[in-house]
């Protein structure tokens, strides 16, 4: 469109994405179809989305560019959230041991640069470096390697050079986190996996439900967990944009080069830094870890596993245009991470009847 910047331009490319829309039924913690108001990829990216740009422009850094890269951050993700991402780990690793595994950064750099179909003379959206440099914000060294070999200094260099990205990106590796924190406890609460007086244990939420009360005898039920969370999150970005600001401000970097050599500029202080790791700390137990949410997992790590040995013993099982790519395991693993809950939950279903998926939740079920 006449008058768009480069990141804007990147933004609209990755929002009319086909992976994009895949978002909107992919897990999050809790499965998709286990309740319409828990958050999926797609809300997640959103809320990203809007704590960064609010935080950009408070610290005067590129609105546009911190918007793409939220949103573009988790397109690589496999359906059933986390689960699914470790046991495609495991099914590629157990396929070729010498491979490089799965890494969800990585695919979403792959969907932007190789999978989408969107354009006439090259594949991917054409995204700009900057945005690009976001989404992996995530690498390992091997990894690194490979993609350094194909794109000399390219957006996998910093991985091998130890150098930071854009400020840009540093601020939304910070807005993922503070973004997933609040809206895992509003989600775990509505599931009925954490309760109040469980959370009162943390001192950081104990302090602000103690302040809420105080002004707010009256407070009760979910409008009193909102208001805490609401506080929680403010007093994480007031730290975050006062840390930052004061670390911009020592450093002075004049540009991309000297923000690279530069210690990492955008982060919350060392006393907020404990707070957020008692904050996940505490969900990883309490949630992430809860029986019913590891039995659900055990079942879709299950399905990933099926599908992915179904596919390697009988490619003709994937669509033509997929199981005539090559190489087979690189086509089987882009397959089964683009797929969504429900969709991984039918093939499953149509190759092996829903003896194993009849365990979940019927609620959870697409058909």
């Amino acid at each position: 469109m006449s008058g768009e910047t480069v990141f804007q331009r990147d933004r609209d490319r990755v929002i009319h994405s086909t992976a994009f829309r895949r978002l909107a039924y992919k897990t999050q913690v809790f499965l998709n179809h286990e309740g319409d108001l828990f958050r999926t990829r797609i809300t997640h990216s959103l809320e990203v989305a809007q704590l960064a740009r609010s935080i950009a422009r408070s610290l005067q850094l590129n609105e546009d560019l911190c918007e793409v890269i939220s949103l573009a951050h988790d397109l690589g993700h496999t359906p059933f959230g986390h689960a699914g991402q470790h046991a495609l780990d495991d099914c590629v690793r157990a396929a070729d041991p010498s491979s490089l595994g799965f890494e969800h950064n990585a695919q979403s750099l792959r969907v932007v640069d190789h999978l989408e179909e969107r354009c006439l003379n090259h594949d991917g959206l054409n995204l700009s470096f900057e945005a690009r440099e976001g989404i992996l914000k995530h690498c390992s060294s091997r990894y690194a390697e490979v993609l350094e070999a194909a794109e000399p200094g390219g957006v996998a260099s910093r991985f091998i050079r130890r150098t930071r990205p854009s400020l840009e990106a540093q601020l939304c590796n910070v807005a993922d986190e503070l973004a997933y924190n609040a809206h895992d406890i509003d989600d775990g609460v509505r599931a009925g996996l954490l309760e109040h007086s469980q959370l009162l244990e943390l001192p950081f939420f104990e302090r602000f439900h103690r302040q809420v009360l105080a002004e707010h005898p009256q407070a009760d039920g979910r409008r009193l967990l909102f208001e805490v969370i609401r506080r929680m999150l403010s007093s994480q970005v007031d730290d975050l944009v006062a840390a930052s600001s004061a670390r911009i401000a020592e450093q002075v970097p004049r540009d991309a080069g000297e923000v690279a050599l530069a210690p990492t500029l955008v982060a919350i202080s060392d006393e907020m830094s404990a707070h957020s790791a008692q904050l996940k700390a505490f969900l990883r137990r309490q949630l992430y870890q809860h029986p019913r949410v590891v039995a659900a997992n055990d079942v879709v790590r299950q399905v990933l596993r099926d599908l992915f040995r179904a596919y390697l013993d009988a490619p003709e099982q994937m669509p033509p245009s997929h199981a005539a790519r090559v190489p087979r395991q690189l086509a089987i693993t882009n397959y089964i991470a683009g797929m969504t809950d429900r969709f991984a939950l039918r093939e499953h279903a149509r190759l092996y009847g829903d003896q194993l998926t009849s365990q979940l939740p019927r609620q959870l079920l697409p058909f």
